[in-house]
Order: C-alpha cells, then structure tokens, then sequence
C-alpha cells in the first residue's frame, strides 16, 4: 500500500492516514489479515509525529476496520468480503454520510447528480476489488 498525505491540506493528517487506509481496503488492495506498519514506522517513512499515526490507528481501530495487537500490531479486521456490517455500524456512518450530502446540497448539486456519483464511486470500490482477486 502506497499512502500518500498532503501536509499543506486542511484535513487533518490522522484523518487522511484514515481515510487512505479505508479507501485501500474498500479498493481490495488491503484484505482482512493484511498487516499495516508500526506506528514508529509509519510516522518515519511520512517525516510526521507517530502520535499522528497512533491518533488515525486508534481512530480505525474503534471504527472496526483493524485490530491492534501487542505482537502482531496493527492488521486489517475487514474488508468487504467480511459479510454485513457489525449491528450499529451504520447508524454510526450515517452522520457522516450526511455531512457529504449537505456539502453537495451547500453547493447547489443536482440530487441526481449526488447520486450517480455516489453510485459512480461505490461501482469503482467494486471494479478495483473484482481486479485484485
């Protein structure tokens, strides 16, 4: 997995770590058993604090997409082949999901337009994953 951060952007660095995490496992490219790197690694290989690191490991550990062991370290729990969601989860997602919308609705997009695009992306989750297998 190559992961790649922008320094100079407005969100976050945990939460773009997160966020590039999440998006490798969605496009296959990170399955269920995947190990990610040390936190010291990591914040080495990203010139960044590994507090950053440990802040977006711990942020996806309580979201449920990796476990964290003492011995094994960090390691992907699920990814989509790993069945339905955990009960919660997407009460949980709604949230945010709906943050997005209001950012397109904020911008005047067509309501049909979020949703080819929506479609659009979550098609591409699933292309990329039907390639890597």
């Amino acid at each position: 997995m190559l992961l790649t951060i922008d320094i100079d952007s407005d969100v976050p660095i945990y939460q773009q770590i997160r966020d590039r995490v999440v998006e490798a496992v969605a496009d296959g490219e990170l399955a269920a058993g995947s190990a990610l790197p040390s936190t010291r690694q990591l914040a080495a290989d990203l010139a960044i604090n590994f507090h950053t690191v440990n802040k977006a490991y711990d942020l996806l550990r309580r979201q449920g997409v990796i476990r964290i062991n003492r011995k094994s370290g960090a390691v992907v729990r699920r990814d989509a082949t790993s069945g339905p969601p955990e009960p919660g989860f997407a009460e949980e997602w709604e949230p945010r999901l709906r943050t997005l919308i209001a950012e397109a609705a904020v911008h005047g997009m067509d309501p049909r337009e979020v949703l080819r695009r929506s479609a659009g992306v979550l098609d591409s989750f699933a292309a990329r994953q039907e390639a890597s297998t």
